[in-house]
């Protein structure tokens, strides 16, 4: 019995995977309702052999290459039989770890120093900019989107996202605001149109900068809200409001209790700062070496048990924590389908090998927030147990002002 079968017979319970060998084909599983068996086929034994001792890894660089194919080209169908025979939940016989053994060798990737940090935002956000315009909405948020609604499309979830965020962190016109890790400038540019505050936003991609910029040229703001390529560690000055979404999962754990003592040197007295990020809920864990590799070298999604330690020796409040379970999910697969409509465009952008890669991050990603223990988080936070209401009610009636607004 192959290394390849051995794995495939303990993984794949529920649902039919068929397996074309050059032996010859194989079945594995049972079948699942409403989902049809998902059919690969592999160029020879040993690319079964790689899968077999590296999963992520093996896969992803299989069909990357072509050694791996899956009939309609539908990473999302395999990817998702897989996420689903090991998904988080505690009566699946099958949930194991995979990737537990190589959580110590996890740290060393995460030591971003400030070169190594603006070295690896390059190798995912300085990609060409035609390529993000293919499947973000029309703003460019490159993060989990908030859905009232799961029937709600892209650009109205991203919408509803800003004016959540904007409503956490109770805005008045004289605030100064810092966004760190700042994108293309949406987050900056919406605060701006909707409170009138001035923002600093931040970012390590050159390609990002410019966009940033032009942008809030473009929109006759440029004395408001204006753009910097500066790492974190290095700001200056104080502010009243600062925001952070989709940054912190490039930090690395060695970094976090340096970014909050960032956060409480750089507000003010009565501030309030507002972090989004990925997190796990099934606890410390490793990123893949696929994504490492390929996709976010140097990220990682933290556990909350991982991120509240360096808060508290911070001396920050947490005012608010919210935790958005499927919002991620429902996002990636539209980045998804949104991708697979335009194939011809990326891999005349890049090649066919492109954007296998990119559409196996896409359907793996969906995966961890359907099946897997991802979520995302965001934590309020505050030099002052007073510096915020009692209740929550203000967030609920700034975000309709808001939304109202857009």
């Amino acid at each position: 019995m192959s290394l390849l079968t051995r794995f495939l017979q303990k993984f794949i319970r529920s649902g039919e995977l068929i397996v074309t060998l050059p032996q010859g084909e194989r079945r594995f599983g049972t079948p699942r309702a409403g989902h049809a068996p998902v059919h690969i086929t592999l160029a020879d034994n040993a690319t079964g052999r790689r899968i077999a001792l590296n999963p992520a890894l093996g896969a992803g660089e299989a069909f990357m290459d072509g050694r791996l194919t899956i009939a309609g080209d539908d990473a999302m169908a395999l990817l998702d039989l897989f996420g689903h025979n090991v998904r988080w939940d505690r009566d699946n016989p099958t949930r194991v770890a995979l990737w537990r053994v190589q959580r110590w060798l996890s740290l060393f990737a995460q030591l971003n120093s400030t070169l190594r940090a603006r070295r690896n935002v390059a190798h995912h956000y300085d990609l060409n900019d035609r390529l993000y315009d293919l499947f973000l909405d029309a703003d460019r948020q490159y993060s989990c989107a908030y859905y009232t609604d799961p029937y709600h499309g892209l650009d109205h979830a991203q919408r509803d996202k800003l004016a959540h965020i904007a409503a956490k962190l109770r805005l008045e016109p004289h605030h100064h605001v810092l966004d760190i890790g700042c994108g293309w400038g949406g987050m900056a540019l919406y605060l701006h149109r909707v409170a009138g505050v001035r923002v600093t936003g931040i970012t390590l991609s050159a390609e990002q900068l410019k966009v940033a910029r032009a942008r809030a040229e473009a929109a006759g703001v440029g004395d408001a809200v204006h753009f910097e390529m500066m790492d974190y560690r290095a700001v200056t000055g104080s502010f009243d409001r600062i925001v952070s979404v989709g940054m912190f999962e490039h930090f690395g754990k060695p970094h976090y209790r340096r970014f909050f003592k960032t956060l409480y040197d750089r507000l003010t007295p009565d501030g309030i700062a507002l972090l989004h990020t990925i997190a796990r809920a099934d606890g410390p864990g490793v990123t893949d070496p696929w994504t490492a590799k390929y996709i976010f070298p140097g990220g990682y999604a933290p556990a909350l048990s991982e991120v509240l330690p360096a808060i508290e020796s911070s001396w920050l409040w947490v005012t608010d924590i919210e935790v958005l379970r499927l919002h991620y999910g429902y996002t990636l697969r539209e980045w998804y389908a949104r991708c697979l409509a335009r194939r011809q465009e990326i891999e005349s952008i890049y090649d066919a090998r492109f954007y296998r890669m990119w559409i196996f991050y896409l359907a793996a990603a969906t995966g961890a927030f359907f099946h897997d223990g991802h979520m995302n988080a965001q934590i309020q936070l505050t030099r002052r147990r007073d510096a915020v209401p009692l209740t929550r009610d203000y967030m609920q009636e700034m975000e309709a002002k808001y939304r109202a607004l857009a």
